[in-house]
């Protein structure tokens, strides 16, 4: 999976971005204002739209204190970087701002550099710009470009970016430390736009991950309405994974919500030994990723092009109300490459897949397997899955190696391929499915090892699969859904399509199990006591 060739940008990355902004600024002043205009004077002092500065090279030069703005023409095109370094900025509670005044929002274009470079500092807010790169193979930059490799242990809190726009770069914003230091704290990004960068959308990274001493680059994080779309991937690159939307990495307390990653990873390497996925996060802990949507995600190769993941080392980590729809792999899946112990206690619920596996079905559209993934809890989702133009696959796939999975409340659907597929016959202690409902239009089938069984009761006298201290459960009855058999979703809206009209109530999962259920379902209805099987409730 993506986590075993997880890259790091080096310092020389930098940042840009684009959106929006008001006729007039709208940041309260608390310093000096720096104004740049292409047709200001460098000669001039900079500190009105009046005696502005012409050039980024100019405003470069200028030491940018606390509460401090360098703002630039909006509508109007800049050449360069702009750079917030070491002994700039640094107090949380007053931001040097980077953005645009007057109409519109202004453009940074850069060649061999970021847009905009944080670097060892923070108690930065960068609005209100697009950030344009050369062509995503033609620079190894980043648009925005955060990023710690300093030993002092500096403050590094707070860093905004918001509404900007991000193409052309190898990758849209980036947030990087090396392990010299910590990285950064109180960083969000908000309605930013990732598109046709090279090898992602956005990236937070750190030092290699080390199970013995566990520990994260940066802290509080929060992604918000980002929508990373046509960041298409290096097919030169056969060395490492490239074409992915939003990848969490070193981080511990972050949240991704109200986020897209679609149209993903078309040209990543047929020879790569990873592959790009929508959203997924690695060597972090304490990740929610929450209420977004990932489709038509690709891969080159033969591995990934999933909608979301939890790769090597994630823990206390939860997926819930996401939508994943007519990727190239797995809608869900969860992987770890070492045995090392550090991927467990994570969640899985609420989220549908629909038609996820279309060009590698076998790898199933929600998958567990790696090494030594342990305590993890996967239910009250909607799995539905038809015949792939890539041939046979299955609803669920698992690979030994694991333990304390288990599966409890979902509604898996398929058209006649496998509901399960496990290469081993997994014993109860490894993989516990409990709860679940299992509907096929076409043979009912689960394989399990070498056997294939043609019914639920057949399948779960045999293993002790769907039992519940000793009493059957879980269900093959059809669920009616509203959109038909095996509805199209062509949109996250379809969404509602996979809502059963025949709803079975499912297991207590907190009164039987302990489980902290949630209190809606994906779509905010009040979830009931027990639970109906599935993502929508009644």
């Amino acid at each position: 999976m993506p986590g075993r060739t997880a890259f790091a940008l080096t310092a020389a990355l930098a940042a840009g971005i684009a959106a929006g902004c008001s006729a007039t600024p709208h940041y309260v002043p608390h310093g000096t204002t720096y104004y740049v205009s292409p047709g200001g004077d460098d000669s001039a002092d900079g500190t009105s739209p009046d005696a502005a500065w012409r050039s980024l090279t100019r405003a470069d030069k200028a030491e940018l204190r606390p509460g401090d703005r360098l703002l630039l023409q909006g509508g109007a095109r800049f050449a360069g970087t702009v750079t917030v370094a070491k002994g700039e900025a640094g107090d949380a509670s007053r931001p040097v701002t980077v953005g645009s005044y007057g109409a519109g929002r202004a453009t940074i274009t850069s060649t061999h550099t970021p847009g905009v470079s944080v670097h060892n500092t923070a108690g930065v807010e960068i609005r209100d710009l697009a950030l344009t790169g050369p062509g995503a193979h033609h620079t190894g930059e980043a648009g925005v470009n955060l990023y710690a490799d300093a030993r002092d242990g500096g403050d590094r809190r707070h860093v905004t970016v918001e509404d900007v726009d991000v193409s052309g770069f190898r990758v849209g914003v980036a947030v990087g430390a090396s392990g010299a230091g910590p990285g950064f704290r109180d960083v969000t990004v908000r309605q930013v736009d990732l598109h046709g960068n090279r090898d992602a959308g956005l990236l937070t990274y750190g030092p290699a991950f080390d199970p013995k001493h566990p520990g994260y680059a940066h802290e509080d994080v929060v992604v918000e309405a980002v929508h990373a779309h046509g960041n298409a991937g290096d097919p030169a690159a056969t060395e490492r994974h490239t074409g992915s939307g939003i990848i969490l990495g070193g981080v511990r307390e972050a949240t991704v919500r109200d986020s897209s990653a679609y149209d993903n990873g078309a040209r990543s390497a047929p020879r790569a030994p990873a592959g790009p996925v929508g959203i997924w996060a690695y060597d972090s802990t304490r990740v929610r990723i929450e209420h977004n949507s990932a489709y038509r995600n690709h891969t080159g190769s033969k591995v990934d092009g999933g909608g979301f993941g939890l790769d090597s080392n994630v823990s206390h980590s939860t997926v819930e109300y996401n939508t994943s729809f007519h990727n190239d792999g797995s809608g869900y899946y969860v992987y770890s490459a070492t045995g090392n112990g550090a991927h467990t206690d994570n969640t899985i619920r609420y989220n549908v897949s629909a038609d996820d596996g279309r060009k590698l079905p076998a790898h199933g559209a929600l998958t567990v397997y790696g090494s030594q993934v342990r305590d993890l809890s996967i239910y009250q989702n909607t799995v539905t899955m038809s015949r792939s133009p890539g041939g046979p696959g299955t609803v669920v796939l698992l690979r030994p190696g694991n333990s304390g999975i288990t599966f409890r409340n979902n509604l898996l659907v398929s058209d006649g391929d496998p509901l399960v597929s496990a290469d081993t016959a997994l014993t109860t202690d490894r993989v516990l499915f409990q709860g679940n409902q299992y509907a096929s239009s076409g043979r009912w089938s689960v394989k399990w090892g070498t056997h294939r069984y043609p019914d639920l009761d057949a399948w779960r006298s045999h293993t002790g699969q769907e039992r519940v201290e000793g009493r059957p459960s879980g269900t093959s009855a059809a669920p009616c859904l509203t959109g038909g058999a095996l509805p199209d979703v062509d949109r996250p809206a379809d969404a509602r399509l996979l809502a059963p009209r025949c709803p079975r109530p499912g297991l207590d999962l907190r009164g039987q199990f302990g489980t902290d259920d949630a209190a809606v379902d994906l779509f905010g209805h009040t979830v009931p006591t027990p639970p109906d099987i599935g993502a929508i409730q009644p």
